[in-house]
């Protein structure tokens, strides 16, 4: 009892004790907002890859097309883990806004219904409709234009005048690219398109790079010799809870046998065909950001270790303080082990208080993130988060529950660290030649 009650006595009557616990806090909170805020951009790529491009993708080789991809569809949905398949057919060219305004940007001919389902991409359109594409009167090809394609974000406020960008509905624009069929065929193409739709994803680099338009119709400009249907991709969602090792290799073995049987490739270039899950073609990306976020996190752990510093001065100060109250202990018979239990416990009462104080204030912080980016936004005119920068048109505030934890373990042992020192010299005091003179 004795314990317990030198602990609540001095975190009740020594002040600057508050200190420490605000250091603790402060060094606890900025360890889990920057590993929330790095943990929760890293989930939000993956969770975007994973939104636009399916669960699992089939990648032709670089110099192929994917043949009679209709059929692949049909024996790929005989799977029981696969809920829904749709067909990419893929360019890269320039895109001829107006006068002046030309810029490079990937096409992508798509299957509107089918994608809808594997994707986020009917919910990422401004203009809800039934029919994503419709057919049209003239020999134009609808587009569906990324917003950042059309227009670019305020300087400022980082947001899209979304009026102008609707101002390019039913607008003619060019796309200008090539095909190469065989050695020296290249053939220059160039495709007229009307926008028809605009595609908001909140990813600044599928909203500045994409536009969308029916694969037959892309097949149709691109490749007018080929009769067959023809795809660069193949993209999957599974079922949720599917482990997706088990369900690529029963897509891999769907994928050998048509290509085998169906389209006789060779097993060379059956082989190189890419079968990889959205998180594993984004792999060395977010391997690249998680090496940032524990360099960041190593150095800022390194600035915390401040705390552990101003533990140490405070209870040396108190044991320095309070010599002839430890002496009167000790003379009455308490152990040096319980001395320094005593203080060693009372350096664990801190880091525990100002863990559950830093992880309260690193919550409110996260959950909060946006609104005080727009204050600072508003009132300093600083921007401090750009989507064009940062790919994210808000800042990812997922409060990461498990590196929470550790922080705080980490914290009060680092306190309990921290008042170990100051417990060895109290617990080495010498009551006789303190009360000499009382």
């Amino acid at each position: 009892m004795l314990k317990y009650f030198l602990w609540l006595r001095y975190l009740s009557k020594r002040k600057i004790v508050l200190l420490s616990i605000a250091a603790v806090a402060f060094c606890v909170a900025l360890l889990i907002v920057v590993a929330s805020l790095f943990g929760g951009f890293i989930k939000a790529f993956e969770k975007t890859s994973s939104q636009q491009m399916g669960d699992i993708v089939i990648s032709a080789p670089s110099t192929m097309k994917i043949p009679q991809y209709d059929e692949l569809i049909a024996e790929l949905k005989k799977l029981d883990n696969v809920t829904a398949v749709t067909p990419v057919l893929t360019g890269q060219g320039l895109l001829h806004l107006g006068k002046g305004n030309v810029r490079a940007i990937s096409i992508w001919g798509i299957d509107a219904r089918s994608r809808g389902m594997v994707t986020d991409f009917n919910k990422n359109l401004l203009k809800k409709t039934d029919t994503v594409f419709t057919a049209g009167d003239s020999g134009d090809i609808e587009a569906i234009a990324g917003i950042a394609v059309l227009v670019e974000p305020d300087e400022r406020t980082d947001e899209y005048d979304i009026q102008k960008a609707k101002d390019y509905y039913g607008k003619k624009i060019f796309f200008m690219t090539g095909t190469v069929d065989g050695p020296n065929s290249y053939k220059r193409k160039n495709i007229p398109l009307r926008v028809t739709g605009i595609s908001y994803a909140g990813f600044y680099e599928l909203d500045r790079n994409f536009i969308y338009v029916p694969i037959e119709k892309l097949q149709s400009a691109l490749y007018p010799d080929r009769p067959e249907k023809i795809a660069d991709q193949i993209q999957i969602k599974i079922k949720a809870g599917i482990d997706t090792d088990v369900a690529v290799a029963k897509i891999n073995g769907i994928w050998r046998k048509f290509a085998t049987e169906r389209l006789g490739w060779s097993d060379y270039n059956i082989t190189i065909t890419d079968i990889e899950t959205s998180a594993q073609l984004q792999s060395r990306y977010i391997a690249e950001l998680r090496k940032q976020m524990a360099m960041l996190l190593l150095i800022f752990g390194a600035v915390s270790f401040s705390a552990v510093v101003l533990i140490f001065c405070i209870f040396y100060m108190i044991v320095t303080a309070r010599r002839r109250d430890i002496a009167v202990i000790k003379s009455c018979g308490a152990y040096g082990r319980t001395i320094m239990a005593v203080f060693i416990g009372f350096g664990l009462c801190v880091g525990i208080a100002g863990s559950i104080v830093g992880a309260g204030l690193g919550y409110v912080i996260i959950h909060n993130i946006n609104p005080i980016e727009n204050w600072i936004s508003q009132v300093m005119g600083l921007n401090l988060w750009r989507g064009s920068v940062y790919m994210f048109s808000q800042i990812p505030n997922e409060f990461d529950a498990l590196s929470a934890g550790k922080i705080m373990m980490f914290a009060i042992i680092a306190a309990g660290i921290g008042a170990v020192v100051p417990a060895i010299v109290a617990a080495r005091t010498r009551p006789v030649k303190i009360l000499r003179y009382e």
